[in-house]
Formats: structure tokens, C-alpha cells, sequence
């Protein structure tokens, strides 16, 4: 098929809508510097609309630039499947099967991909004592770009007992030390490691997407061994899940103790990476010379429904 319309879906009604819409915009203007007519589309919760929105645009492929639920939870993708239009990044499963992050961690130790101590906790057990020995992480099961992740150390009161999402469950693991390092992958094959560090303490929103917010050390200063480790457990995370096209996976490293060896432990596969003036998988793919135009043409022609 030869593709030449375009249409990038947007925006959106999640948590994570303002970075939404500025992948979007970006990627829009990568993909006519890649020679595609490209029709702009600001999302919201209803289906309706948006099939609308996509018979009117007649696209030859959607580009998915939606992040958090509906966008990236398997739902616009169930949408596209029954529409038969191809779209960028994984497919409904595996969208839906990374987004649900206790879902994604049982997926992983069946790979054996190491993950950090864990559990997944209801409100009611969250009112009694804490589920793990401090610190500990907690984290919303299906909200991306560390949206609602919260690090409960000594002293400091816990989040739990007054939980400001509308889930019943909450993941809590245990906090891995060291430093944060993430993974593009591009098919079935890792770009490169790239390290993050922040004086947030960890890559949570503010840092992931203020200007300043975080340091980028590509390619991470790592030991060899431990840079191909961490490749090999991108992709076989990738793979786990089900993921096509473009995912980057978080992990911790952790070389805190010594006379112990570093630990690489995946923390989670994010299916739709932001692609914004200071999102990770472009740095990657540019280290690896490829330029955004080329990195979101390719995404393009491996879109396919599934």
C-alpha cells in the first residue's frame, strides 16, 4: 500500500493530555518533513466522534500520539481494529496488557525479566500497615508518565490512606536504588541505553517533561556487559508483552552496594513514548543516527491493525 494521508490522533482526556498534544503536534510536522499529508485530530472519550473524525479524514494510516487511558490502554486501538485503518505502536493486547502494570509484572517474571518485590494492594488493605518494609513505591495500575507515583520513605506519611485515584487496587514495590536508566526499541531491536538523572529523586512527571527537569547521559556510562543486559531485557520486555513498532522500557540499576555486582530490574514498557521536544526515544534514535522524520516514516509503514 502505498501511504500518503496521515492522520494524528491527539490530545485526548487523561491525565496526560497537555503532553499529548504537544507529541502530536511534533510528530505532525515530522511527518510532512517525511513527505505525508498529515491531518491533525484533538481526541476525547467519545467513540463516536471519533470514528467520525477518522471516516472524514480518510487517513491511510492513524499515527497514535494519545497517552494514558482510552489512547494507550487498547481502547482507540479496539476502535481502529473494527475501523480497519492501521495504526502506529502496539496493538489492542498488548497495549492494554503493558498499561495494567500488575498484568505487565506477572508477564515479565513469566519471561524472567527481573521486577522489583511487589504487590498489588486494595483501599482496604492500604488503611492497615504498610504492605512493605519503607521505602517503597506506589503506583496507580494504569496510569502512565509516572502520573500518581509516589516514593514513601521514613518519616513521611503514606498515600495510600488517601488514595487520589478512582482505581480500587494500587501497585506498591519495593524502592530499587541506583539510577534510572531507559531503553528504545525499534522493531525487535534495542537502540540504545540512555541514563536519566533528576533532582527529583526519580523520573516522575515534572521531570519527564519541564524544561530542565532531567539530564539525559546517552549513551549511559555503564559497563559494557550491563548496557547489552539491559538491551537484551528491553526487548525481551517488548516481546513479553506483545509490542510492535516503537516501546521504551524504564529499568533500575542498581550498583549501590559494594562488593556486590550491579541489578538491572524492569520497572515498566511504555507502548506510547512520548515524542516531544525532550522525549527519550528521539534522543536514542538520533544517537544512532536516525533523524525524527526517519524514525516517525518508519513507524508509519509498520502500522498495521491487530
Amino acid at each position: 500500500m502505498t501511504i500518503k494521508r496521515v492522520t494524528v490522533l491527539m490530545g485526548g482526556a487523561s491525565a496526560e493530555r497537555d503532553v499529548s498534544l504537544r507529541s502530536g503536534a511534533a510528530a505532525a510536522k515530522a511527518l510532512e518533513q517525511a513527505g505525508f499529508e498529515v491531518t491533525l485530530v484533538d481526541c476525547n472519550r467519545n467513540p463516536a466522534e471519533l470514528v467520525r473524525a477518522i471516516t472524514e479524514t480518510q487517513p491511510d494510516v492513524v499515527f497514535n500520539a494519545l497517552h494514558g487511558r482510552f489512547g494507550e490502554d487498547g481502547c482507540v486501538q479496539g476502535v481502529l481494529n473494527l475501523l480497519g485503518v492501521p495504526y502506529t505502536h502496539s496493538g489492542l493486547l498488548a497495549s492494554a496488557a503493558a498499561m495494567d502494570k500488575g498484568f505487565a509484572r506477572a508477564l515479565f517474571q513469566a519471561a524472567g525479566i527481573p521486577v522489583a518485590e511487589g504487590r498489588v494492594v486494595t483501599r482496604a488493605e492500604s488503611t492497615g500497615p504498610d504492605p512493605l518494609p519503607r521505602p517503597f513505591v506506589v503506583k496507580p495500575l494504569n496510569e502512565g508518565s509516572s502520573v500518581g507515583v509516589f516514593i514513601v520513605r521514613e518519616n513521611q506519611p503514606s498515600p495510600l490512606a488517601d488514595w487520589p485515584f478512582d482505581a480500587d487496587e494500587v501497585l506498591v514495590e519495593s524502592f530499587v536504588p541506583g539510577r534510572e536508566l531507559t531503553v528504545a526499541v525499534m522493531g525487535d531491536k534495542a537502540l540504545g541505553v540512555l541514563e536519566i538523572t533528576s533532582e527529583h529523586g526519580f523520573y516522575d512527571y515534572e521531570a519527564k517533561y519541564a524544561p530542565g527537569g532531567s539530564r539525559h547521559i546517552m549513551p549511559a556510562p555503564i559497563a559494557s556487559a550491563d548496557y547489552a543486559e539491559a538491551c537484551r531485557l528491553a526487548v525481551a520486555a517488548h516481546k513479553a508483552l506483545g509490542c510492535r513498532g516503537v516501546s521504551r522500557a524504564d529499568l533500575r540499576y542498581d550498583d549501590t552496594t559494594p562488593g556486590r555486582p550491579p541489578r538491572l530490574v524492569m520497572l515498566e514498557v511504555n507502548t506510547q513514548p512520548g515524542m516531544t521536544a525532550t522525549s527519550l526515544v528521539p534522543e536514542i534514535a538520533a544517537h544512532q543516527g536516525i533523524t525524527f522524520p526517519a524514525l516517525v516514516r518508519w513507524m508509519v509503514e509498520e502500522a498495521r491493525c491487530d
